[in-house]
């Protein structure tokens, strides 16, 4: 755990140092959002966050090749994978920042990222469903750069006020790494040193370095650049580890019926705020007549907003919920299932009540 912390720390640290270096940066290169009618900020405000956040990953990287246990993750290649899959991603949603590329070029970009990963071994070797289900290596191919496509756009659609990805993707990150850190204690040998363990590590250091620039009023966005990032990383993780926990070990699940499920629907619920968003904005766009990638502000955010929540106000709730599924989701992994579904309703219903009424509107 002491390797991990302090893998989570130096990405931290890199991601916040790197982020003030990119802020100016920023304004030099003419990388800002200007206030436009989505928007929620009354100023113009620098992005390209996300490059700041890649160096911290990647300083992360090096210090982790080097410690003791942690370097024996890079016998392989897979986290070399991750790191050009990151810059690819990073480079291609930095471009994006300084001048908008077509939609055609963005997706291109994010298959290329995960199709660079597979090649490094990033990869799904097997599909949880009906025990441990091996399909043609095409068909795991595709599979695993559907994952990075959906997970990079899911954390772009969720990204729309200060604070909002960044601390959902950290809270996603927490319980997946809670996750892969347990359940590596009954792999076979026992090694609580994996991929996925790692890449989450590190992602909830760089959001903990991006936060201070980002939380309302933002100083910096983190633009497609962070978001994409993000998303990618998360997908990394999910790869990684979907198909290597065994059904019926004793930590992966309490219960026959457990045991089938969480692998299949865990990672789904650990992203599931920012997946829930992007699909009601594909059904609500495409139901209007207009492109799936046409912004708009009905998002989940911007309804907060429309019921009467302050800015951080909306934010905290969109945390509460995105912790109440993900932490849920985990819960049901080492406790009870009728226990953790009688707390996680009772949750479910303050958070409801919290969202649903407002205190007095306050100035944003």
């Amino acid at each position: 755990m002491r390797e991990y912390l302090l893998v989570m720390l130096v990405a931290a640290i890199f991601t916040y140092a790197a982020t003030t270096a990119v802020r100016w940066l920023a304004f030099r290169i003419g990388a800002v959002t200007p206030v436009r009618a989505r928007d929620v900020h009354s100023v113009p405000i620098p992005r390209l966050g996300g490059v700041g956040m890649f160096l911290g990953f990647a300083a992360a990287v090096v210090v982790g090749s080097q410690l003791p246990f942690l370097s024996g993750l890079f016998a392989s290649k897979e986290l070399l994978g991750v790191l050009v899959g990151a810059a690819i991603i990073t480079l291609l949603g930095a471009i994006d920042d300084v001048r908008d590329l077509d939609w055609l070029t963005k997706l291109a970009g994010q298959v290329l990222a995960g199709g660079v990963m597979a090649f490094f071994g990033v990869q799904l070797l097997s599909i949880p469903v009906f025990g441990v289900t091996v399909l043609p290596e095409p068909i795991l191919v595709t599979l695993t750069i559907l994952i990075v496509v959906v997970s990079t756009n899911a954390v772009n659609f969720v990204d729309g006020l200060d604070g909002l990805a960044a601390g959902v993707v950290f809270i996603s990150a927490g319980a997946f790494f809670a996750w892969s850190y347990l359940v590596s204690h009954d792999f076979d040998p026992p090694n609580v040193f994996s991929t996925a363990t790692f890449i989450t590590a590190a992602l909830m250091g760089c959001c903990l370095g991006f936060l201070p620039h980002n939380f309302h009023p933002a100083r910096l966005f983190m633009g497609d650049a962070g978001a994409l990032l993000l998303g990618l990383l998360l997908s990394a993780a999910t790869i990684s580890m979907t198909g290597s926990v065994d059904p019926s070990s004793s930590v992966a699940a309490t219960s026959a019926a457990t045991a089938f499920l969480l692998p299949l629907f865990l990672p789904i619920a650990i992203m599931a705020l920012p997946i829930l968003d992007m699909l009601l904005a594909v059904v609500r766009r495409t139901r209007r007549g207009e492109l799936p990638w046409k912004p708009d502000a009905h998002h989940l955010h911007h309804q907060l907003l429309k019921i009467g929540h302050s800015h951080r106000r909306a934010v905290g709730l969109m945390y509460l919920w995105a912790a109440l599924l993900a932490v849920g989701a985990v819960s049901f992994a080492f406790f009870p299932p009728l226990i953790t579904a009688t707390v996680l309703v009772l949750l479910l219903v303050v958070a409801a009540v919290l969202t649903w009424q407002p205190n007095r509107r306050v100035a944003p």
